[in-house]
């Protein structure tokens, strides 16, 4: 079995470094966390593992496709694993891809801290079923309302400012 040495592992992160999400193109696939890691098979071959936002993401295809690209790109062969356990968190984002969606437009999720990245918990209360304040990404305002649970894609809803009255997505927190 072939042991990965940093250098070769720093070599593939280089690599994806630059892939951005297909769907919000400002932010990276590892800011995002859906890059999860490296790592060497069996069979001393490299593996990527990514892990979708959510189970039905449309855009796993495309970003097999990107990481596989980039990798042979770099000249680097190597495979692509999507891994769905541990489920993806809105916890995996960085700070950066926040300020990014922010932005962009896009509320950020406010749930959830990089200080638990990695864990999962589910939290059953009377607060938690209450719809929770979003600051609006143009002009910071919380007074906003949810008009779709549903935005331009499944990971996002759709709110309006009720001050600046511009629609805007906000990326659900998962």
């Amino acid at each position: 079995m072939h042991a990965a040495t940093e250098h070769e592992q720093a070599g593939i992160w280089a690599a994806l470094a630059d892939l951005s999400d297909p769907e919000i193109p400002v932010v990276s696939l590892s800011e995002l966390g859906i890059l999860r890691e490296v790592r060497w098979g069996v069979d001393g071959t490299p593996e990527v593992v990514i892990t979708p936002t959510y189970s039905g993401c449309p855009a796993m295809g495309q970003i097999e496709d990107d990481v596989r690209a980039a990798l042979a790109n770099a000249g680097i062969t190597a495979r692509v694993v999507t891994q769905l356990a541990p489920a993806w968190t809105t916890d995996w984002m960085s700070g950066v891809a926040r300020e990014k969606l922010r932005a962009y437009g896009i509320a950020p999720p406010q749930c959830g801290s990089t200080a638990n990245a990695g864990t999962n918990v589910l939290k059953f209360s009377r607060q938690a079923l209450q719809r929770e304040t979003v600051p609006c990404p143009q002009c910071g305002s919380t007074h906003t309302t949810e008009t779709s649970p549903f935005g331009s894609t499944a990971c996002k809803a759709m709110y309006r400012c009720l001050n600046c009255l511009e629609p805007f997505d906000y990326f659900k927190p998962y």
